[in-house]
């Protein structure tokens, strides 16, 4: 009679894991979708042919003691900007990203998403492209909705915790319906 008690609890415990499985699955469908398909971007973006992130350039030398001043390649950086996109889009920078080993530095600006990558020697502009996976990330971490809100990340920091803890339930829950019909089967024998 204990094993049949054993067994009840067993499956009372298995159905309850398959509705919390099932009624997670409903509630967050579309927030995976969107965090599968933009992750699938984001893992294929160097090799999406300049169209997710243009191709890092090569400049002229590494030696960084050959190069401009960091200040003179972000001031040509901007008059690129300018002059050659819009003169009406933000010069706030986002980051400036020197890659000595390519004798390149990037400018990734704020807002808009344009990179411009410019030669560390002689300052010459070696890429102007838009950052189609920036948008991306923003979309797969959340932070797009925080930009758009002004919320100061804290849109982003609830969703990650939010798909997180869901995603570590779905992991549980799966591993248990997966599982646990294993082990009622080993225990009836």
């Amino acid at each position: 009679m204990p094993s049949q008690q054993k067994r009840k609890n067993q499956a009372k415990i298995l159905r309850q894991f398959r509705a919390v499985h099932r009624a997670m699955g409903a509630v967050l469908f579309v927030f995976f979708f969107i965090i599968s398909v933009s992750g699938l971007l984001l893992g294929v973006k160097k090799n999406s042919g300049d169209v997710l992130l243009p191709k890092t350039q090569t400049g002229t030398t590494s030696d960084l003691g050959r190069w401009l001043p960091l200040s003179e390649l972000k001031e040509k950086a901007i008059t690129v900007l300018r002059d050659s996109i819009s003169p009406e889009l933000s010069q706030e920078l986002d980051r400036i990203d020197v890659r000595n080993e390519k004798g390149i530095v990037k400018f990734i600006f704020a807002n808009h998403y344009y990179g411009i990558q410019l030669d560390g020697a002689t300052g010459a502009v070696l890429s102007i492209g838009k950052r189609r996976s920036d948008v991306i990330e923003n979309i797969h971490d959340g932070s797009i909705i925080d930009s758009y809100l002004g919320t100061g990340g804290y849109v982003k920091l609830i969703y990650t915790l939010i798909m997180s803890i869901a995603l570590l339930l779905f992991t549980i829950t799966g591993f248990w319906l997966w599982y646990g019909p294993k082990r009622m089967r080993k225990s009836r024998s």
